[in-house]
């Protein structure tokens, strides 16, 4: 199959508004789990996702943070501008940027751009007994976004602390509603604890400290890796072939001991969601551009949209790859791989590592959707079907499936 010449429009399915979740259940674990199995479709309740896991499998999940990312500035027209932070300019760390104090840069996309032709926004905010003024410059545009320039006049407080007090969760745009307090929880996993995306790794909403105990319980091995999610995860593909559309960059941190891990149990991993499938998949890529150039530098690991496509993808064997990687790491001094992928995955896609997939039920016409639909060897319509005709709830807050091809 030539994958970049795939119609986007065969992948489309009627969405009725009302499949859509708006809210979670109260108890998230109690959501309903599609179950396929080798072409076969049946269904359970979350809860007892172990019990259909294979014992001393590796499961791997993605525990990034969601930060409050939509900030409100008024300007002294009364022209409200919302500032939606994508990722981080300067410093590019993101454990460094939310230690800032005083000063700090991000990447950006602005609402209401009209009103905001030039001029410093402000915004007085009070933190505990300490009040201050925040400010917002607006910089050079960096490709669709914009470099937005932050100072604050207190050293005292840290970004981190900003975004807590004046920053909003941003849920995702289709539920079509206010962002809730309640949301604040119940759109971060029980095992969050990275920040950096702004939007949730939403296969992981699923699991309660009860269903991680019941894997512990089970014989899984649990490992966790860190990808942030970024804005584009909800971009739309528009271009009638999957050519034109460009996939967003996201960032990865991998540690050692994960390399590790997939090298104990033979390269192969259970996947908590379509975040931790690409980053997974991309350390394939990586290692082979260690086996191709052991002195590579970090910044040349980054794994391009199309890259597992050229001349039929790289060639080594999965084992040799993260081996590759782990000799990288330790020829460099690092405990942890830090990286970024920009990586579709798409039906014509072979699967590396990923053996088992636990996922939601993503929008028609989506690169997530394509993902799946390579998982499962194209026979995605099954499961949609499936999941429409017996009730499921689809999207960010709704219910879960896992895969097994």
């Amino acid at each position: 199959m030539d994958t970049k010449h795939i119609h986007i429009s065969d992948y489309n399915y009627p969405l009725p508004d009302e499949c859509i979740a708006k809210f979670p259940l109260a108890q998230r674990d109690q959501s309903k789990l599609l179950i396929y199995n080798h072409g076969e479709v049946g269904e359970d309740t979350f809860c007892n996702l172990p019990s259909h896991l294979p014992q001393g499998a590796l499961m791997v999940f993605n525990n990034t943070k969601v930060i409050q990312a939509r900030l409100h500035f008024r300007k002294e027209t009364g022209a409200l501008i919302e500032v939606f932070l994508l990722e981080p300019a300067e410093p590019s760390d993101y454990e460094l940027m939310f230690q800032m104090r005083g000063h700090c840069s991000w990447y950006c996309l602005v609402g209401n751009l009209k009103k905001w032709k030039e001029g410093t926004l402000h915004r007085q905010l009070t933190i505990g007994d300490v009040t201050f003024t925040m400010s917002a410059t607006r910089g050079p545009l960096h490709g669709t976004s914009h470099r937005i320039d932050f100072t604050w006049d207190n050293d005292s407080i840290s970004f981190a602390e900003i975004l807590e007090s004046m920053g909003e969760l941003p849920i995702p745009p289709y539920l079509n509603r206010e962002t809730q307090e309640s949301d604040k929880t119940t759109y971060q996993t029980v095992y969050s604890k990275i920040k950096g995306s702004v939007a949730a790794p939403t296969a992981g909403l699923h699991f309660t400290p009860a269903v991680l105990s019941a894997i512990d319980a089970h014989g899984i091995d649990r490992e966790e890796l860190t990808l942030h999610v970024g804005a584009g995860t909800f971009k739309p593909v528009k271009s009638e072939e999957i050519e034109g559309h460009e996939m967003h960059t996201e960032y990865v941190s991998v540690r050692r001991q994960t390399l590790e891990k997939l090298l104990a149990h033979h390269c192969q991993a259970i996947a908590v969601g379509t975040t931790s499938v690409r980053t997974l998949e991309s350390l394939y890529f990586m290692g082979c551009k260690v086996l191709n150039n052991p002195d590579i530098q970090e910044a040349d690991l980054h794994v391009n949209q199309w890259e597992p496509y050229e001349d039929g993808g790289p060639k080594a064997d999965v084992k040799s790859a993260i081996d590759a990687l782990l000799q990288w790491l330790d020829r460099n001094g690092l405990s942890t791989l830090h990286s970024s992928t920009q990586i579709i995955i798409a039906p014509g896609y072979d699967y590396k590592i990923v053996k088992m997939l636990v996922t939601n039920f993503h929008q028609p016409q989506s690169t997530l959707l394509l993902l799946v639909s390579a998982f499962v060897h194209g026979d995605w319509h099954k499961i949609y079907d499936y999941a429409l005709a017996h009730d499921f709830r689809f999207l960010s807050y709704g219910d879960s499936s896992l895969l097994i091809p």
